[in-house]
């Protein structure tokens, strides 16, 4: 035993304690402890033969002679002190039950066997007086393991007892104020005791680096001191009584083996003789603490086996008499049976010094499992506790026994226990006496030490079994009484599909042919049966009361999930009965296994497949199969002791690799991914003291929950965790992993994320839904989680369940009649219905001729126009599954979808259906606009304003071609939703999706229904606010593809917050939304009593979602975040009718997601759809236009970042210098009204091509236009004189031919101007010339021919050319002289007559004058076009002309009852006024933007803030030729065309003016012959 001990060669010294070594000790030799504070002295030295002999020196101490016994006395304990050393053990000595022998002193042998001492040795064999707890009694051996290493604690071999220099001493012993001594054990103080004992033994046999005493061998190792426990143990009683008695050390075991109880009598008895003959203690009046210290080495007692016969039955047996023994001779005792099973079981010393018994073999049948361990260790305590409480040790007033167990943690983390010092067990045992009994539910904790207990005032005494009040729990094994848990399944529609349906999303209950489950033991039915108290029984596994797989009896006596399925399908198999493990035949298909955690999910699902294989009664293939999964709650009550196995990351990859298994193998499967259960409410029941659970169980299996502090760290990371778990879960199913085929699905059931404790009618926890161990479910709650799954079950994604409280009374929902279907993510999506409250359904008693008279019932046939949000891209998605929003899920579509019934499926179509069963046209299904099940929702996904025109015309095709339309007769209602693509792309083409073009594609597509359609009623719905797609695609980065915001949607995601491209943004979205009410106001629509156009604004204004979080609700909009989910969908529909029945100019333009939106019912006053007309609503008038100018909505304003050398790369910026050259029309005369009565005033400022009056935004000019991109441009004009003309050398009443002088003029003026570089400043020039020319032609057509027009213009651009550098010139094309000014009637008509100065406008229209002007017209446009190609002006890489032709196809601008807008025309009638300067100014820039080949040939005379182009970050130059990207014989071919062959375009330019001439006309009078009322506000022109 005393490995590395080394003695002196005098024997008796390990019977001495002082404070220093004894005397003659060689230097090598170190103490290992010693006690200080002794009350008298013992006997110093003895010789080698073992005789006492005399003291060299010291004072105070006895001689013994030879032979004489040491009889040293109980000693006072104040302070233990311990150090550390090497003793050389003599080979002869050896040890025996903590005892040291030599062979000199075999003469005296005791009659009880060898290594016993008799008195006669001067040696009191059994007394434990202080030291380590090593004697502890087992059936096998306990060795002491030893190795060179250092203590854990202190970095040394052994571990340093701790006393109150080590650990504070927090108790106050005087505030107990307690000095009258007890007379009764149950009321006993620590203060009371007057003396400390133990008994126990240990023994030591040879073992790899342990002294082995039975031969000669020596190792240098250290001892094992008889010090420690007990040490401590005294330390903390001499607080509160300092006269304190121990007891010398006990013998304990000879060398001889003996059985341990019989070596506990021996040393009972050695005690007994001790404390009799003790001076210092009166034996029959103190109290006495005796500890006996007892070990079941084996361990059998954990095996559950063990306890059929009773867990003590041999153990009581043996130690009963021992304490009888102990009652009948020792008075006032407190007995502690300590029972040390486990500690000695347990490896307890570091580095290789291990105290381990060798433990026997139990036989223990199958596994034991983390549960069985728990609740026999439970079982183990409870049973001596009862059989001690019923004994008569617990009847009398002076002797007592109480059961003090010491049972470690029971952890599942890896690697070995941690080592444990005898302090630690010391405390353990003490704050075991300060707790009663009953509630001693702490394990004993190898990793930590608890602090120490201290006595109370209203408990200041060491409980006994009396003043616990304890009450014995372990119930004795009865017969199970029957389960009551039933319910009644009361559905219509019990009945299969039709035939075996072959998708898992039409999937009803009756056609589940097998069932199954994997998870662990609250699957597998733990206690679920079990009496309440028989906490034992809790290791029995009820599968058949399992909540997902148990089928025990029937839905009346027995709710679960195989009983309700049996209700539809009674033929159904997997379900177990009976009780059993999983590998049991009443198991069959619940191969969930007690214990487990997510890490063992694949080895389940394993099993599983493999067992519905291999089954003969399951037809693997073709039957279909619930497999519902439940797991984690194991993983979160040892989260804490591993955090990485058991992070969130491992949880839910080890529940894909389960999954993965069902996936890959078995057919026609649904699986209920159930979610890891809100387990912190676990902590209520612990907590609860008034509440009767089993503690120690509850700890034990669940540590990482119910032992963490209140608003701890730990706990705040145990609620994150078991949300992570639960999201993780969530995420893993939504990623669509498991949804590529047809006949399998997972679907997360999550009824159980958030649970509520159930409570009494006191408020307290209701512990009835547990099972006795207070940790797994009862049957009550397993049949309330039956039927929370089976509701979940039947619930829609998204509107699951989320909160099980347990203390409602079980209810079986029934599936609904009309979508009678297991819920899954793709067809949940059809389970968004709407209560329709409306009585009066009925159609009108005739058919109506009038659409403003037009009921809901009327209707027969409804259709659809728009893009993919009307197409219905990515409703029925999962969260996740990105790609599947390209599928078209047309039968839910908000506008058209007829899916399902009003009763699961919110659309127009199925609220029309409940006043109209036979109405057509609503699409049904998946699909594209192609398909048959499309119908009539021709959306395309995609699709622009521009592309309206083209649905519209397959759309009426479609309707006259259907045999279920009659075309003519029916009602119809259409809904048309565009606009949302042109914005996502705006800012790559301003132009091209401008307001006005956006305007114009609506209005054509809008135009040909109100010409084909007859009998409909058109909603117009406003596009959704683009900042609702901003907020949720940007706002939730970690669930939206924002990787991808360039390609959804890039001029709407991509611009910064604040920028200039988003203002650009809401400009044009205003812009829409303002010609959209403008079409529809102008009243174009209204012109027939069987058509109308409504606009319906509930989009306008949309209110968000906001999770707690401050995020955008995603849960409203498919995986990319841009297009709406069924819940948005339903949103809009309900909307959508509202609107419908709402009278115009008081319908609702807000949309809150998350409203209850009721639907809205005609009435007997009101039951008409509502129109403009019958709302008795007036359009509103158009407000005034106060100026001409333009909003700026460009972003790229910025220069060169040099300044460029070619003309090729000049940017809008990079100008610095403006000039004009041109007539009257340049210097705008007549722009506004003069005060002048004479003369028409030149407004040189508002000049569309060189005016600088004011800002764009009042007027627009291109001058006013390249100041947003320069602010320092110079040479504009500004208000009327010629002095401030600037480089605007115009003149009123210039032709072609004083072009060449101008050009000199302003050269002249820029070279002498000292505002410019001539050299290195970028100049732009305009040059318009040849409404003069045209004017006076008819006075003498031989002067005026178009070839001297041409060489005049070339002239003044040689002139140019030759002398400005950086210079880009515009040639404005002439416009069409006669046409412009035809029509005109009235004053106007008399001017034009009588004007001097333009003489051909005084012929009539068809003359052939007039037709021979058009002619020279034609040839002057078609000479100026060939400048842009002349080889000469491409010759320089700093100059550059370029044709701007958009007065080549000149547009008539009308009023709205069709004749000439003089708006437009100036007080002569002749000259543009400030207006129309402003629309020459738009188109001029508009045309500089605009590719060569490409660039617009007319002006469109509409008023819009928003009609200018702007360059783009791809295309950021005025164009040229060469920048245009033309080919050469593209550019060769134009030359050819353009120059040299005036006559052939002349020809050509004359039939094509007159065919749209009179085409134009053709339309101009069909409208004005139609109009019986009020022509629409909006404007209309001609084309010639």
């Amino acid at each position: 035993m005393w490995e590395g001990m080394e003695l002196p060669p005098f024997c008796g010294q390990w019977g001495v304690l002082g404070d220093e070594p004894p005397r003659g000790a060689s230097p090598s030799w170190k103490y290992s402890s010693w006690i200080s504070g002794r009350s008298q002295q013992c006997p110093p030295t003895c010789e080698e033969t073992g005789r006492p002999a005399a003291r060299a020196a010291g004072r105070g101490r006895q001689q013994l002679a030879p032979g004489q016994a040491s009889h040293c006395p109980l000693s006072k304990v104040n302070t233990v002190k311990f150090m550390t050393g090497t003793l050389s053990v003599p080979g002869e000595i050896k040890a025996g039950g903590g005892v040291l022998t030599h062979p000199s002193l075999e003469g005296s042998r005791s009659p009880r066997g060898p290594g016993h001492l008799t008195s006669d040795m001067g040696l009191r064999p059994g007394v434990f007086l202080v030291g380590p707890l090593l004697l502890l009694l087992g059936q096998g051996i306990t060795q002491i393991h030893t190795s060179s290493g250092k203590n854990l604690l202190e970095g040394q071999l052994w571990p340093e007892v701790q006393t109150e220099k080590n650990f504070p001493f927090l108790c106050n012993p005087k505030k107990l104020g307690l000095n009258v001594p007890s007379e009764s054990v149950h009321s006993l103080t620590p203060a009371d005791i007057k003396l400390i004992a133990a008994i126990g033994t240990v023994e030591t046999p040879p073992d790899p680096g342990v002294v082995n005493l039975d031969t000669s061998e020596r190792t240098e190792k250290e001892p094992q001191q008889c010090t420690g426990v007990m040490a401590v143990l005294s330390d903390i009683i001499s607080h509160f009584n300092p006269s304190v008695l121990t007891s010398t050390c006990p013998p304990g075991k000879s060398a001889a083996p003996h059985f341990g109880v019989e070596d506990l009598w021996i040393q009972a008895e050695e005690l007994v003789r001790s404390l009799k003959e003790n001076s210092q203690l009166d034996f029959q009046h103190d109290w006495k603490l005796i500890n006996v210290f007892f070990s079941n080495t084996s361990l059998c007692y954990l095996c559950p086996s063990a306890h059929k016969n009773g867990p003590l039955m041999s153990d009581m047996d043996k130690l009963a008499g021992l304490l009888q023994y102990l009652y009948q001779e020792v008075p006032r005792t407190f007995v502690n049976l300590v029972d040390l099973s486990e500690v000695v079981a347990m490896p307890r010393w570091s580095q290789g010094t291990q105290l381990r018994p060798t433990p026997e073999s139990c036989g223990c049948s199958g596994e034991t499992s983390k549960l069985d361990t728990v609740v026999m260790q439970w079982s183990y305590q409870e049973a001596w506790d009862s059989l001690l409480a019923s004994s008569s040790f617990n009847e009398h007033e002076s002797f007592a026994v109480v059961f003090q167990p010491f049972f470690y943690e029971v952890s599942s983390a890896a690697g070995g226990p941690p080592s444990q010092d005898p302090t630690t067990l010391a405390l353990s045992l003490w704050n075991n006496m300060m707790k009663p009994v009953g509630q001693k539910d702490e394990p004993f904790s190898a990793s930590q030490r608890s602090p120490m207990k201290c006595p109370s005032q209203e408990s200041p005494y060491l409980f006994t079994y009396r003043n616990s009040n304890y009450q014995p729990r372990l119930l004795k094994p009865q017969r199970q009484p029957e389960v009551r848990e039933g319910t009644e399944v009361i559905c219509p529609d019990k009945d299969p599909s039709d035939s075996i349906p072959t998708s898992v999303h039409r999937l009803k209950p009756a056609d589940i042919k097998v069932i199954g489950a994997m998870g662990d033991s609250l699957t597998a039915g733990n206690g679920a049966g079990s009496r309440p108290g028989n906490i034992l029984d809790v290791l029995t596994q009820y599968r058949g009361l399992s909540w997902s797989a148990g089928g025990d009896h029937n839905i009346s006596s027995v709710t679960t999930l195989a009983n309700i399925l049996r209700e539809f399908n009674p033929s159904l198999k997997g379900f177990s009965t009976g009780t059993g493990r999983e590998n049991s035949e009443g198991a069959f298909l619940n191969q969930a296994v007690a214990g487990a955690r997510a890490g063992g999910l694949a080895v389940q699902a394993r099993r599983l497949v493999d067992l519905m294989k291999s089954d003969s009664r399951i037809n693997f293939q073709e039957d279909w199969k619930i497999i519902t999964v439940f797991i984690g709650g194991n993983d979160l009550c040892d989260f804490c002791s591993n955090l990485v196995d058991y992070s969130p990351e491992n949880f839910t990859d080890n529940i894909r690799k389960a999954l993965d298994i069902l996936h890959a193998e078995v057919p026609r499967a649904f699986v209920n991914m159930v979610k890891v259960l809100q387990i912190v409410n676990l902590r209520e029941l612990y907590k609860e003291t008034k509440v009767s659970c089993p503690r120690l169980i509850l700890r034990s299996l669940c540590p990482c929950v119910v032992t963490l502090a209140d608003n701890s760290t730990e706990l705040d990371s145990l609620i994150d965790i078991n949300k992570k778990y639960q999201e993780g879960t969530e995420r893993l199913i939504e990623t669509g992993r498991y949804d590529t085929r047809e006949d399998f699905t997972v679907v997360v059931q999550p009824f159980f994320e958030y649970v509520d404790m159930p409570k009494t009618s006191e408020g307290l926890p209701d512990n009835s839904f547990f099972a006795p161990d207070c940790f797994h479910f009862s049957s009550k709650t397993h049949a309330r989680a039956a039927s929370g799954l089976w509701r979940n079950m039947l619930e829609p994604v998204g509107q699951k369940t989320t909160r099980q409280n347990f203390e409602n009374k079980v209810d079986i929902v029934c599936p609904n009649q009309v979508w009678p279907f297991l819920s899954t993510y793709k067809n949940s999506m059809e389970g968004h219905g709407t209560w329709l409250s409306c009585r009066e359904r009925t159609p009108s008693a005739s058919s109506p001729t009038s659409v403003h008279a037009l009921r809901p019932a009327d209707i027969h046939v409804v259709a659809a126009l728009g893009d993919s949000l009307t197409a219905g891209n990515g409703i029925g998605s999962q969260p996740g599954n990105l790609l599947d929003v390209t599928t078209q899920y047309r039968g839910l579509s908000y506008s058209s979808g007829g899916d399902g019934s009003l009763d699961n499926v919110t659309t127009l179509p199925n609220i029309l259906r409940e006043f109209n069963r036979n109405l057509t046209g609503y699409a049904v299904g998946t699909g594209d606009a192609n398909d048959t099940n499309a119908f009539l929702n021709q959306a395309v996904p995609g699709a622009k304003a521009e592309e309206l025109i083209s649905q519209v015309e397959t759309l009426v095709q479609k309707m006259k071609d259907d045999h279920r339309i009659n075309f003519y007769e029916d009602w119809k209602v259409i809904t048309v939703l565009i606009g949302a693509n042109d914005l996502c792309d705006h800012c790559t083409d301003s132009n091209l999706y401008s307001a006005a073009n956006f305007f114009n594609h609506l209005r054509n597509a809008l135009d040909v229904l109100h010409r084909e359609v007859p009998r409909a009623l058109v909603n117009l719905v406003d596009f959704m606010n683009p900042s609702v797609m901003r907020q949720v695609f940007l706002g939730n980065p970690d669930k939206c593809p924002v990787q991808h915001a360039s390609i959804l949607c890039n001029c709407v995601l991509t611009p910064r917050e604040n920028s200039q491209e988003l203002a650009r943004l809401e400009a044009f979205t205003r812009a829409y939304q303002s010609s959209m009410r403008e079409l529809v106001e102008s009243g174009r629509y209204d012109t027939r009593e069987d058509f109308s156009v409504v606009l319906q604004p509930f989009f306008l204004n949309i209110r968000l979602p906001v999770l707690e979080d401050g995020r955008p609700d995603t849960s409203f909009f498919a995986p990319d975040c841009i297009h709406p989910s069924q819940k948005f969908h339903s949103q809009l529909s309900r909307a959508l009718w509202v609107n419908m029945l709402e009278p115009v100019g008081k319908k609702t333009d807000t949309l809150d997601l998350t409203a209850d939106i009721p639907l809205s019912c005609p009435t007997q006053e009101e039951p008409f759809l509502r129109t403009p007309q019958n709302s008795d609503y007036t359009y509103p008038t158009k407000p005034t236009i106060e100026n001409w100018g333009s909003d700026f909505l460009c972003t790229e304003w910025n220069p060169s970042n040099s300044i460029p050398t070619s003309v090729h790369k000049l940017q809008p910026a990079d100008i610095k210098v403006v000039a004009a050259l041109g007539d009257s029309l340049t210097t705008a005369v007549g722009a506004r009204v003069s005060n002048s009565s004479d003369l028409l005033t030149s407004w040189r400022g508002l000049s569309w091509s060189i005016g600088g009056d004011g800002a764009l935004e009042t007027q627009t000019t291109l001058p006013n236009i390249l100041k947003k991109f320069n602010p320092s441009i110079v040479g504009f004009s500004t208000g009327t004189w010629e002095e401030t003309a600037g480089f605007n050398v115009a003149v009123e009443g210039a032709q072609a031919r004083d072009m060449p002088a101008q050009a000199r003029e302003l050269v002249e003026r820029m070279k002498t101007s000292t505002e410019i570089s001539l050299e290195m400043d970028w100049k732009l020039i305009t040059l318009f010339i040849g409404s003069n020319d045209l004017c006076h032609y008819c006075e003498n057509l031989e002067d005026h021919s178009a070839e001297e027009y041409v060489q005049y213009i070339q002239q003044a651009l040689d002139i140019l050319y030759e002398e400005l550098p950086r210079s880009f010139i515009n040639v404005v094309e002439v416009m069409e002289l006669a046409t412009l000014y035809q029509g005109y009637s009235g004053k106007c008509a008399v001017l034009l007559a009588a004007q001097s100065n333009c003489s051909c406008l005084g012929h009539f229209p068809n003359s052939p004058v007039i037709q021979e002007l058009k002619k020279v017209n034609w040839n002057v446009q078609s000479g100026i076009s060939g400048f842009s190609y002349q080889p000469k002006y491409m010759q320089r890489e700093d100059f550059a002309v370029v044709v701007q032709p958009f007065f080549q196809n000149t547009l008539i601008p009308l009023t709205e009852l069709g004749s000439t807008d003089l708006t437009y025309f100036s007080e002569d009638c002749l000259h543009f006024s400030e207006r129309a300067h402003a629309e020459m100014a738009i188109a001029l820039w508009n045309n500089m933007l605009e590719p060569v080949g490409h660039k617009t040939t007319f002006n469109n005379f509409t008023y819009s803030r928003a009609k200018l182009k702007c360059p783009s970050p791809e295309s950021p130059y005025l164009y040229t030729v060469q920048n245009s990207r033309l080919f050469p014989d593209q550019t060769a071919k134009a030359s050819g065309v353009f120059h040299g062959a005036v006559p052939v375009a002349a020809v050509g330019g004359l039939l094509g003016g007159l065919l749209v001439g009179v085409l134009a006309m053709s339309v101009w009078r069909s409208i004005r012959c139609h109009q019986k009322k009020a022509p629409p506000a909006s404007l209309h022109v001609a084309s010639f």
